[in-house]
């Protein structure tokens, strides 16, 4: 029995997983992936105490943190989750079932891929869908952001004043964001709308060097040279795992309070896969932290111990 298992190995996974460690708690992470979105980055310059760190050397330095405090991490994927009786959960990952006294849910979200030629091969070279994180590596060079909602536009606004020059690739010939943002978009010397257009091919080799894009309106392609690609065109998150056990909003992502807590007792979550507004890794690892904190002081409440936590939860 499990004083709390962390499902996802991203940020907020593991931050939560050290704060549990060091509250004593017997703790397993669960995960895919090590490292989450992280691993889609590629060099990272907005994480403390770090002017620039490569994605895989943070992932490593985490993971390795992580298990020196006795953290066991498994890569693997949570198939279903059930409460019993007394209020503990038994978890199935296909092979093997783990009972917890408390879940931590942090799987984060999912960018949504084009599925084109080369976006896969060059993720964190060139391809990005963080215009936050991998802007800066951009200055002064020649981008394009695909996309034509609230997300590409302030991608795009973003990178409008790092980059020489940024493409706003958009399928359809109107945008599904704020019209302010738009206007502010039309007002920039160094953005190039492609409205009716496609990106049908990221072209390397080793890094992104052109784009093949395809005009909707009379079927000719076109081929730019450009030094990155951001894929802004949105973020799923697959909680189909929970569904029935806590309160998620339109989108799927899962309520949660300022304690990390859900609708259903003894659940907790955090990171991307919450409803916070701002996804990014700082933000990550702090409701990482704030999720392990409120999973201990609610096992020391079921114990009769005193705890200092607000008397407040998200209602079903």
């Amino acid at each position: 029995m499990y004083d709390t298992i962390i499902i996802g190995s991203g940020p907020a996974g593991m931050t939560a997983g050290i704060y549990a460690a060091r509250r004593e708690m017997k703790t397993i992470i669960i995960g895919k992936e090590s490292g989450g979105q992280i691993a889609l980055a590629s060099e990272i310059e907005n994480y403390p105490g770090f002017k620039k760190i490569n994605n895989y050397d943070l992932i490593d330095k985490i993971t390795e943190q992580v298990k020196n405090l006795g953290v066991a991490i498994k890569n693997n994927e949570v198939k279903s989750i059930k409460k019993q009786k007394d209020g503990s959960f038994i978890l199935y990952d296909g092979k093997n079932e783990y009972a917890a006294k408390t879940i931590i849910i942090a799987m984060g979200l999912k960018p949504r891929r084009l599925a084109i030629l080369g976006e896969k091969e060059l993720i964190g070279h060139g391809v990005s869908y963080c215009a936050n994180c991998d802007g800066p590596l951009y200055r002064n060079k020649i981008v394009a952001v695909v996309g034509g909602g609230n997300s590409a536009l302030d991608a795009t606004e973003v990178l409008s004043k790092i980059a020489a020059k940024v493409y706003l690739i958009h399928r359809r010939d109107e945008f599904k964001g704020f019209e302010t943002l738009v206007d502010e978009i039309k007002a920039r010397k160094n953005i190039i709308m492609m409205l009716n257009s496609e990106l049908k091919e990221i072209i390397g080799p080793g890094k992104v060097a052109k784009v093949k894009i395809l005009n909707n309106t009379n079927n000719k392609e076109t081929e730019i040279k450009i030094d990155g690609v951001f894929i802004e065109i949105g973020r799923i998150a697959y909680t189909d795992l929970i569904n029935g056990l806590v309160k998620r909003d339109e989108w799927g992502q899962i309520i949660i309070d300022d304690l990390g807590r859900t609708s259903d007792e003894g659940i907790f979550a955090a990171g991307d896969v919450t409803q916070t507004k701002f996804k990014q890794i700082t933000i990550a690892c702090g409701q990482g932290t704030i999720a392990a904190l409120a999973a201990y002081q609610y096992l020391q409440l079921k114990q009769g111990k005193k705890a200092n936590i607000y008397d407040r939860s998200v209602k079903k």
